[in-house]
């Protein structure tokens, strides 16, 4: 029975892109470990490539995207059917359009990464690299969101449940766990994998889950079902007409994590009493899609509020009026430049997506049927 079920829960998870869709070596003058993707070796100066021990006794690999104006950074573990040879453009601009650090990495079996994938490995993957984070670059936990595409969620979860300071998580396309995506089961069985279901209500943070109304391999239900179940829960992003694999061609896409992080930047260091869900909530009954300005003046709002009530209000409401004079008269003189560079890094990001073609949308459904 367990042989069984390990191999149906194998025949979910994993399909790592074969071939790799790069190669990995060390600069023989500069010691760096480089990127080579379509025979092109990628040289940034914000960028690290490591190879990482886990617990497991794999050696994995990760990139580390670094920006110089971050205050928070971002261990986004990807989803299957690809590595990060695919994902590195994609890596690479978010950092930029998110204003954070970003990390990622490949699972055990996956791109350059040694060993076979499984759950277990999946989670001292994310382990390691999270003990990266903290030990090499001085990521704090506080400092730190995680962020899980559709099998990613797994690992992030574990791993969120283990770290009480997080800043926040994201669930793209996420799962209630590997069972449910196949079958409609009501309860969690001890065979099955990523028990999501079971992990969200113990996270502690700003939750932001994010999903398609059209998805064909995970049902929006796995998303609406783990944002019910989220303690701190911060308005959701359903994506209309949105699938499985494409929902960074939505302009709202990059819209609404920027506000997620804009707010959860805000907040105190989560070492203290979280504070109340509508805090972070952003006017939830509005469609997300309608927010724009109305959102980000009503956090402005909520702003004002909790400044109001901090015991040095008078020189804190000038120096925060004084500090909002001069954002608006930036802002009027900029305004058509920044609306069009908008438009265009929108462009710009979901001409890369469209290019990269990262999912095997059929991959879970083909699961399914062997099973």
């Amino acid at each position: 029975m367990g042989t069984a079920t390990s191999s149906m829960a194998a025949k979910f998870a994993f399909f790592p892109p074969n071939p790799s869709s790069y190669t990995v070596s060390t600069d023989q003058s500069s010691g760096k470990m480089e990127m080579m993707i379509s025979d092109v070796i990628q040289r940034r100066d914000n960028l690290d490539i490591l190879k990482l021990n886990t617990k497991k006794g794999n050696e994995i690999v990760a990139m580390y995207v670094k920006n110089p104006s971050a205050s928070l950074t971002l261990l986004y573990s990807h989803g299957n059917a690809a590595d990060i040879g695919q994902m590195y453009h994609i890596f690479t601009e978010l950092s930029l359009h998110l204003n954070v650090n970003l990390m990622g990495y490949d699972y055990s079996g996956y791109g350059q990464s040694s060993g076979k994938p499984s759950e277990q490995d999946t989670y001292a993957d994310i382990e390691a690299v999270h003990k990266c984070l903290e030990e090499t670059y001085g990521v704090k936990q506080e400092d730190t969101i995680l962020y899980g595409q559709s099998v990613g969620s797994g690992p992030t979860l574990e791993l969120a449940v283990r770290l009480p300071h997080l800043r926040g998580v994201v669930l793209h396309s996420a799962i209630l766990s590997g069972l449910r995506v196949m079958y409609p089961v009501k309860r969690t069985f001890w065979f099955d994998i990523y028990k999501n279901i079971d992990k969200i209500p113990l996270i502690d943070c700003p939750v932001l889950v994010i999903h398609g109304t059209e998805d064909e391999v995970v049902d929006i239900s796995h998303g609406k079902q783990l944002w019910e179940l989220c303690k701190e829960k911060y308005e959701p992003l359903w994506l209309k007409g949105g699938n499985h694999c494409n929902l960074e061609l939505y302009p709202e896409y990059l819209r609404h994590l920027r506000k997620f992080i804009s707010a959860i930047e805000k907040l105190p260091p989560r070492l203290s009493p979280m504070p109340t869900t509508t805090e972070l909530e952003v006017e939830k009954s509005r469609p997300s899609t309608e927010q724009k300005e109305k959102g980000r003046a009503s956090t402005g709002q909520r702003e004002k509020s909790r400044l109001s009530t901090d015991g040095r209000r008078g020189s804190t409401d000038r120096r925060e009026k004084s500090r909002k004079s001069i954002d608006r008269n930036v802002k009027a003189r900029n305004s058509t430049d920044l609306s069009e560079r908008a438009r265009n890094s929108f462009d710009r990001f979901g001409d890369m997506v469209r290019s990269v073609g990262l999912c095997n949308v059929d991959c879970l459904k083909q699961a399914s049927a062997e099973v």
